[in-house]
């Protein structure tokens, strides 16, 4: 069927060469533009191959359907893929909507307190398993420093019993304290802080670890050393860091801590505070207990203070330089008065001890080993309460502070005096941290 109308149109195209050549290959004029007679040549070819086509797509589509039907899929290749496409796609979106009328059905069975529960253990199956991770990790990491410590002792010479096992704990909490600081100490252990029997029975039925934190005098084995032993031989409440007090040594003696105490308990939590802050163990307990199925936790009062590049002043920095143009400001950590951080960040910083920068601050020292890792900061204001006055009205309202001191002293101002008025204004009560349920 295709021949005739092929042979028609090869006719109609010889005679138009023809008069184009007749009529000395006159121009056509198309649009007010003439037009060449090789350009109307293939406009012509042109139409002749899309009027084919078109031709043989309505033979395709008029044709009579066979009565076989593996004849018919062969006379219409086309239509037939079409169809089975076609055919699929209905399909599977059938599929789809009933499996949706299904989990609905399924759903709406149960209230929204149930979906909503089913979603909290959920998620709290997650944080669980990060946990574990995590922890498996830390242990990992520990149990490989101790074998290339292990492998160093043997080379060296030395014995190589093995060490006791670590003490379990919840939290333990050290007290940054000098040599000088005798005064505070006593002020101390006078009103927020347990000691003799209360702090063992603290110590073994609530998993809560307070100890002074202090290294060695510049003389080892000097007055300033036994004075300290002759204290701990009394309140049995120090540990003792190898390493020399001095103010400018804050970030080396931090580091020492951690290191130290994870090396003896093996507890959730680690927290530094200093001998001039006021705590409520029980709400510090509380605090720390609500982050406990989570990894990374670094908690304390969040914030960025001033780059300090002027020599002589306090708490300048001799490294300003790394952190930008002057004027700017630190990246966001803790302030030094109190924080707390969990034990895979402790053991973090024991096993890479001797490559973590110390710089002059070391509440900057402690937010610079942690901000390139994966860490949750946790901004807790209630950390950070002023005294009296915030506090005390916090106190009021039931919402007792976790730690309070002055900003202007960067812990209480005159704590040998005023500690006990803190401790009656914005205590939690005598008691508190024993009614807490880990």
């Amino acid at each position: 069927m295709i021949k005739p109308f092929v042979l028609l149109s090869k006719r109609r195209l010889w005679r138009l060469e023809n008069d184009l050549d007749y009529s000395g290959r006159k121009k056509i004029i198309m649009r007010g533009k003439q037009v060449s007679g090789r350009a109307t040549l293939v406009l012509c070819l042109a139409s002749f191959l899309a009027g084919s086509l078109f031709c043989a797509s309505r033979m395709t589509w008029t044709t009579q359907p066979s009565s076989d039907p593996n004849k018919e899929a062969h006379q219409f290749p086309i239509i037939s893929n079409q169809l089975k496409k076609l055919e699929a796609s209905v399909k599977q979106d059938c599929d789809h909507k009933r499996k949706l009328v299904e989990g609905k059905s399924g759903v709406e069975g149960k209230s929204e307190d149930d979906i909503m529960g089913e979603v909290t253990k959920t998620h709290q199956a997650i944080q669980s398993l990060d946990k574990t991770i995590s922890r498996l990790e830390t242990e990992l990491a520990a149990a490989r420093a101790n074998q290339r410590l292990d492998g160093q002792v043997k080379l060296d010479g030395a014995s190589n019993n093995a060490s006791p096992p670590k003490q379990k704990a919840f939290v333990v909490i050290g007290i940054n304290t000098a040599f000088s600081s005798k005064k505070r100490r006593k002020t101390v252990r006078e009103t927020w802080m347990p000691k003799g029997d209360e702090l063992k029975k603290l110590e073994k039925e609530k998993g809560i670890v307070i100890r002074f934190v202090i290294g060695q005098s510049a003389t080892a084995g000097g007055m300033l050393d036994r004075a300290i032993e002759a204290e701990e031989a009394e309140h049995k409440d120090f540990l003792r860091l190898n390493h020399v007090e001095g103010y400018h040594e804050l970030s080396t003696k931090t580091r020492l801590y951690f290191s130290t105490a994870i090396s003896i308990w093996d507890a959730d939590f680690y927290v530094k505070v200093d001998d001039d802050v006021h705590v409520n163990l029980g709400m510090l307990v509380s605090a720390l207990a609500s982050h406990r199925s989570k990894p990374r936790i670094y908690i304390g009062c969040m914030k960025s203070g001033p780059v300090l590049f002027h020599k002589g002043v306090k708490y300048h920095e001799p490294e300003y330089w790394k952190f930008g143009e002057e004027g700017n400001k630190y990246f966001r950590h803790a302030t030094g008065q109190i924080y707390a951080i969990s034990k895979d960040l402790a053991a973090y910083i024991s096993i890479n001890l001797p490559i973590l920068h110390r710089y002059a601050n070391e509440d900057v020292s402690l937010g610079a080993w942690l901000i390139g890792l994966e860490v949750e900061h946790v901004d807790d204001r209630s950390m950070c309460c002023g005294t009296p006055t915030e506090c005390e009205r916090r106190a009021e309202a039931g919402n007792v502070c976790v730690a309070s001191f002055d900003w202007k002293c960067s812990g209480i101002c005159d704590s040998v005096e005023r500690m006990k008025d803190v401790h009656n204004l914005c205590g939690e009560g005598n008691g508190a941290v024993w009614n807490i349920d880990l």
